[in-house]
């Protein structure tokens, strides 16, 4: 092979790689922001909810429910799901969860559950604060809220635990940063300068003083387990986990977990 046809094939290679780095540098917030993926099967809340609008300072009305205890306490849980599918795919979480004395109320992201909008990390950070201020107008305030971040809602969660004093925090399947996500699942790209959203959860996560809940499914093919275990080990005490043998991204809501979160709940007690 002469040294003119191995520097066309170098060229080409080159040419083809730089393609394919323009290529996700374009397509990157359609291959992590999944509305119109739905994973799961839809189960229909058993509690008595209100579907709520929830204004963003863009203007955009997130599609919301809102589950008000009979007992008109304080203590409210703040829901924020993943990067796939609408907020009826985990109505199942809502059923389970609503055992416990407290309010519910579970968000939609622009861009998702048919609302208006493109999300970005800042734009997530943004429906985040709307909602906050929305409990606040019902005279819910931070110190009553326990925030459930789900997957890439987790990064939200910490997020504004960096800014807000909260009753507690759950993240299940948390991320140690989306630049390691991203390096797990394209790691022949360069995709430290590469990505737009880098939600660094390992940086915020000591910033919570919090008591904190982990859970991680230790076969997550989404979200390696080894970042939900970093993630645990530099969280702030008081803190409890949940690492379940189950090759699954998210943990499965089984009598384990729910009695991994009954330990939780009695923790906020104390």
């Amino acid at each position: 092979m002469n040294i003119s046809l191995i520097i066309k094939i170098i060229i080409i290679l080159c040419l083809l790689y730089i393609g394919v780095v323009a290529f996700v540098y374009i397509k990157q917030r359609s291959l992590l922001y999944l509305p119109g993926v739905d994973n799961y099967e839809d189960e229909r809340l058993i509690i008595d909810t209100n579907q709520v609008f929830i204004q963003n300072k863009d203007g955009d009305d997130l599609r919301s429910i809102f589950f008000k205890h009979p007992n008109s306490i304080k203590t409210t849980l703040l829901m924020f799901h993943g990067n796939a599918g609408p907020i009826e795919n985990r109505f199942y979480k809502v059923n389970k969860l609503s055992k416990y004395e407290q309010n519910i109320l579970l968000i939609s992201w622009r861009g998702y559950s048919g609302n208006s909008g493109k999300p970005t990390e800042q734009g997530l950070y943004s429906d985040a604060e709307a909602a906050i201020q929305w409990l606040k107008n019902q005279n819910i305030l931070p110190k009553d809220i326990i925030i459930y971040g789900e997957s890439l809602g987790t990064a939200v969660a910490l997020e504004m635990a960096s800014k807000y004093q909260f009753k507690g925090i759950i993240l299940e399947a948390p991320f140690t940063s989306m630049i390691d996500a991203a390096k797990h699942h394209y790691p022949y790209l360069p995709v430290s300068w590469m990505l737009k959203d880098k939600f660094l959860s390992n940086f915020k996560i000591k910033q919570n003083f919090s008591a904190i809940f982990i859970m991680h499914a230790k076969g997550d093919e989404v979200v390696p387990f080894w970042m939900g275990e970093k993630m645990y080990e530099m969280a702030n005490e008081p803190k409890m986990k949940l690492f379940i043998d189950e090759n699954k991204h998210l943990v499965t809501y089984d009598e384990n977990l729910m009695n991994n979160m009954d330990n939780f709940y009695n923790l906020l007690k104390r």
